[in-house]
């Protein structure tokens, strides 16, 4: 486990959290699954939980639905983890407005995405993450995934936003572009962390000097994922390589009817959480779910023998 003080960026395995929902009714959220959830991750050497990502299906729920399941893992998590939240939005005004008023009770951090939809510049990137790091009262981690905004946040806006604005700490970056993370490693200022936000590309980058992920496969195998993370922090490359080449094929078919339909149906086989999704997300077709299976029970089966 990566130890870290209260003001740092949070490293090593952070664990974006889903939002289970009730059996046959994706429409109620199972609250006793998300306790076993964060019990679990306290159990497996996490070191910290990111709530309402985009894997936590967060454009999907209510606002008030939002206060309720943060407010409910805050209690189960006792402080015992740091806990980022995720914060973000199109509309600048509207989000400002909410990180002013929102209840930050047992809340380390916010995790704010690239504004979708709208494609802004990397001036009005720059605007936009001014504004929302004025406005929270806690740290703020960037969040740039191209795939899912429409738009990229280049290594010169990044490094301009954490130079300029000393409440950002850290970025999860998710563009898949090595040579874009190398250019933020390289001329980042001190204390600005960098987070994978791709499994599959965890241990490249942090074999380039990231501090660590949030992590999607950390939901199912918070364990065996952490080992690779943790070795990779302490430099044992050879060890988190080792780790990583048992890993990579489920990388692949967690993601492959799309996220967080495959994680999903993986806890669900691991009896953590009912196989649940609200629309427009649906889940993973049934004729694959035995190819999952298989595909988890090995990855489980290799790390168990190292």
């Amino acid at each position: 486990m990566v130890v870290m003080k209260k003001s740092e960026c949070p490293k090593g395995l952070g664990v974006a959290m889903v939002t289970p929902f009730t059996q046959g009714n994706p429409y109620s959220i199972d609250y006793g699954a998300t306790g076993r959830l964060v019990e679990h991750f306290h159990q497996t050497g996490v070191d910290f939980i990111v709530a309402l990502g985009s894997t936590g299906e967060a454009a999907t729920l209510s606002a008030e639905e939002q206060r309720e399941f943060v407010r409910y893992v805050v209690a189960k998590n006792q402080g015992k983890l740091p806990l980022v939240v995720g914060k973000g939005g199109n509309n600048t005004a509207a989000l400002v407005a909410e990180l002013r008023s929102m209840d930050y009770t047992g809340i380390d951090f916010i995790l704010s995405a690239v504004p979708a939809y709208n494609k802004p510049s990397a001036r009005g990137m720059i605007a936009h993450f001014t504004a929302v790091a004025e406005a929270s009262q806690r740290p703020v981690i960037l969040y740039n995934v191209p795939g899912r905004t429409g738009v990229n946040m280049t290594a010169e806006t990044t490094l301009t936003l954490a130079r300029e604005c000393p409440n950002i700490v850290g970025i999860k970056e998710a563009s898949g572009d090595l040579n874009q993370v190398a250019a933020i490693l390289a001329a980042r200022p001190g204390g600005f962390t960098v987070l994978s936000g791709d499994d599959s590309l965890t241990l490249a980058m942090m074999a380039m000097g990231a501090e660590g992920v949030i992590s999607v496969i950390g939901n199912v195998l918070p364990l065996q994922f952490g080992v690779l993370v943790h070795a990779a922090a302490g430099a044992d490359l050879a060890k988190a390589a080792n780790f990583n080449g048992k890993l990579t094929g489920l990388y692949e078919a967690l993601f492959r009817h799309g996220n967080p339909a495959g994680v999903k149906a993986a806890l669900w086989l691991q009896d953590f959480v009912a196989n649940e999704l609200r629309l427009p997300l649906v889940p993973i077709p049934q004729e694959f779910e035995n190819t999952l299976k298989d595909i988890l029970d090995l990855a489980i089966e290799r790390t168990e023998l190292l």
